[in-house]
């Protein structure tokens, strides 16, 4: 496979940030594009899978966002085959209620998902969440390491590690652990995680913090069953749990 051209440009206050839009449903398609371009982005719209693929390795974008049943090749296929080199978020949309696509979404290491119908404002949100957090690191706190019971975190390189062996996250899944770490021994309800990672309310029906906790509890080798790093508050949220 070529080398995908696509790596993050660096933030300008001038320049438009490029969207790739690879969604089969041609009406739906022009409504968001047009709505995300009077919102200052560059939109690209792809109809069919293998054509998408091509253009991800061939063209440069900031963020994707890939509806999983496409004509040609899915998705999932395409998040899969280019998500090692594409370092920039990779949003999917998914049919309303179906978990099994969320849940692949996120294993083949999809940033967020959405559940159509898409509401534009909400997509919006989300998407500049997940590009401001990729290009930067948090600014609103002095500490960019943090080290906890063996789990290193670096904020500005947004490396992890277990006892010193590097684990790869993707950009959704690092901004989640970080904000734990961050609040390690605390426990964070479920809509304020939900707040701050997406930028919106919470609506009470969305399981991608679930769902995202639950793939980083095996990236960090913790058992699912009973966990002893990252634990579950019934009906609250989740904490990081600490050992001192």
């Amino acid at each position: 496979m070529r080398a995908i051209l696509n790596k993050v440009r660096t933030m300008n206050p001038v320049a438009k940030q490029r969207l790739f839009l690879v969604e089969d449903d041609g009406e739906l398609a022009s409504m968001v594009s047009d709505f995300l371009t009077g919102n200052g982005f560059e939109v690209t719209i792809e109809h069919d899978g293998k054509s998408a693929l091509d253009r991800i390795q061939s063209e440069s974008f900031d963020v994707l966002v890939l509806d999983i049943g496409l004509p040609g090749l899915d998705g999932i296929s395409i998040c899969r085959r280019v998500r090692s080199d594409f370092e920039g978020p990779i949003l999917m949309l998914t049919a309303r209620g179906d978990e099994i696509d969320e849940v692949v979404a996120l294993e083949v290491g999809a940033d967020d998902y959405m559940s159509k119908p898409v509401r534009p404002h909400a997509l919006l949100a989300r998407l500049r969440v997940h590009l401001r957090r990729s290009k930067q690191p948090d600014t609103d706190s002095d500490t960019t390491r943090l080290a906890i019971d063996g789990l290193g975190i670096d904020i500005s390189s947004r490396a992890v590690s277990i006892d010193g062996v590097s684990i790869d996250l993707t950009t959704a899944e690092f901004d989640l652990l970080w904000l734990l770490a961050q609040n390690a021994g605390k426990v964070i309800p479920r809509d304020e995680l939900y707040q701050q990672l997406h930028g919106v309310r919470y609506d009470g029906l969305d399981r991608s913090i679930d769902l995202r906790v639950s793939r980083l509890r095996k990236k960090i080798g913790d058992d699912p069953i009973q966990p002893q790093r990252i634990k579950s508050v019934r009906s609250v949220g989740y904490l990081l749990a600490t050992q001192s």
